[in-house]
């Protein structure tokens, strides 16, 4: 039972008793339960639980007999929201192998770094990414399995695709690519499944402070504790269905509109990329009673004047995290559905959620409470010491969903965790507070991170891929406040010669993803420094906040 002094959310148990077994088996288990259920409805098309499992096997099949994957061998999975990354998951974990989910958005440096740190020889891959990735086949990788988005959609949907991916499968590939229908078409079956437990199952890539893209090593045990708290939080049950627009590739994203779902045997409804316009008419059309989302989502839908409170009628448990929900927007929301956002709070290291509100007693702006098996504490960033109530400091989580540490880097992992009464608890970086009902709010950041809509964008990586621009002498970036996005990326830059802004962000989308590529560039002298000859990011960041702020809000 819940301890009756602290918050928790009524009929949810106190505890959480998550399966041991690899997470591939919760959608055969699911199969068998439901075999006929619809799991998956992308652009009209739909696939049953059954016909799901059965994709998963004949790729399971493909991986382990043509690609020659064996039991903890690492798959890059890069794509955008679609059925075949959701086969692609489930089957890499079929086949004993490990998923190293790759954000679509990035570019070919950024997805060198992760097919080389993490030692992958085969991907999963976009037909549209296919020119990002290309020149690392018969390099680093060995082989590369190719889709069409449009190949699992209806064509006949009144919902097009979106720009881009409405091409059918090529008719042919280079060497080292197969195309999925010829995947399909040889019929494979996959042996048996080996792995489970403390074995690893996935190794998202979360960039750092020093510019180099970390991997976080989480196993079957991780995965399965936060996809099954999700679903035991704010449950629905059987029949229900979850709109899934939040990038599968993303933590939240792969565990609450992915995982938890397939697990509990409702159906997920895909969308490839946000449009407002196609999310109120999927949740309208199709009862969508689950949406976990990020703030710049619900700030654009409700902005939209032809939404109406019918369209959003379904809706259950609107939540999710990122940058804060601002309280105008949440009473917007709440004035068209009757319902609180629900906020949550977590990292790429924790697999999601670890502090969220309850259902029943929700509060703004706020983080929420500790969910099952979460110690959280706040301590003082500079000397550990543990903080009481209303005392803003750093937040440090013990929990069964933390990551086992960074993959390839032991001193990035020491640095990472702490011991504290017998526990090894995660340093987050994030500066927090708790009150004395035990809800906790974020108050800023240890680190220097930029959050915009949700994603997080580490200004050393940023400036180490700027500085290979040949008119660049130096770059600082920084954030400055956006009401649409949280927070915007500014670069400050000291060029050699004259170097148009446009050309320059122009230059920058080749380079890096979409989210991280600067929206302002200011062309200064000189970058400010410290008496060690520190770069002051800092007094440039406030700058950017003075200079740029209002000037956002009025956009």
């Amino acid at each position: 039972m819940s301890d009756p002094a602290r918050p928790w959310p009524a009929g949810v148990p106190d505890r959480l008793d998550a399966p041991l077994h690899n997470v591939a088996e919760n959608l055969r288990l699911s199969a068998e339960r439901v075999p006929e259920a619809v799991a998956l409805i992308y652009h009209g098309a739909e696939i049953t639980y059954a016909g799901l499992q059965e994709r998963v096997l004949r790729l399971a099949g493909w991986l382990q007999e043509q690609a020659g994957v064996r039991r903890g061998d690492r798959v890059v999975l890069y794509m955008q929201n679609s059925p075949q990354f959701i086969i692609a998951f489930y089957a890499i974990l079929r086949a004993n192998a490990v998923v190293v989910p790759v954000n679509p958005m990035n570019r070919l440096r950024e997805i060198e770094h992760v097919v080389t740190d993490s030692g992958a020889r085969v991907a999963i891959v976009g037909q549209e990414l296919l020119d990002y990735i290309a020149p690392l086949i018969g390099t680093s990788l060995v082989d590369v399995l190719a889709t069409a988005y449009a190949d699992m959609a209806d064509p006949a949907c009144d919902i097009p695709l979106p720009p881009g991916l409405q091409e059918g499968e090529r008719e042919d590939f280079p060497a080292g690519i197969t195309g999925w229908r010829a995947m399909e078409a040889a019929g494979l079956t996959p042996g048996p499944v080996t792995t489970g437990g403390n074995d690893l199952a996935a190794i998202p890539y979360t960039s750092g402070t020093t510019g180099r893209q970390k991997g976080c090593m989480h196993s079957h045990t991780t995965l399965q504790t936060t996809l099954v708290g999700s679903v035991v939080w704010n449950p629905l049950g059987e029949g229900g269905a979850t709109l899934s627009v939040l990038p599968l590739f993303h933590v939240t994203g792969m565990q609450n509109s992915m995982n938890g779902p397939l697990y509990a045997g409702e159906t997920i409804v895909l969308m490839s990329r946000w449009d407002r316009r196609v999310a109120v008419e999927l949740i309208r059309r199709y009862r969508i009673a689950r949406w976990r989302s990020i703030s710049t989502m619900i700030v654009d839908l409700v902005s939209d004047p032809g939404v109406r409170a019918e369209d959003l009628a379904s809706l259950q448990t609107p939540g999710g995290g990122g940058a804060a929900m601002p309280a105008a927007i949440a009473q917007r929301l709440k004035g068209l559905t009757g319902l609180d956002y629900l906020e949550g709070y977590g990292m790429t290291e924790t697999m999601a959620g670890v502090i969220i509100n309850p259902h029943d007693a929700p509060r703004p702006q706020c983080l929420g409470i500790p969910v099952f098996d979460v110690d959280a504490r706040i301590i003082d960033p500079d000397t550990d010491r543990e903080l009481g109530p209303e005392e803003p400091g750093e937040i440090i989580v013990s929990a069964p969903q933390v990551f086992h540490g960074y993959w390839n880097n032991e001193e990035a992992t020491r640095a990472a965790f702490l011991e504290r009464d017998g526990k090894r608890f995660l340093r987050t970086g994030d500066i927090a507070r708790y009150d004395r009902d035990g809800y906790f709010y974020i108050v800023d950041r240890v680190k220097r991170m930029v959050n915009a809509s949700g994603f997080k964008v580490w200004p050393t990586e940023v400036e180490a891929l700027m500085h290979a621009h040949p008119g660049i002498v130096e770059a600082c970036i920084v954030g400055y406040p956006d009401p649409r996005r949280g927070e915007s990326v500014l670069a400050y830059v000291v060029a050699k010669d004259e170097l148009p802004e446009a050309e320059l962000i122009a230059w920058c989308r080749e380079q890096m993803a979409a989210y991280k590529v600067p929206r302002r560039v200011v062309y200064v002298e000189t970058l400010p420094r410290s008496g060690s000859g520190k770069v002051q990011w800092l007094e440039l960041q406030e700058r950017a906040a003075r200079d740029f702020g209002q000037l956002s809000a009025a956009e």
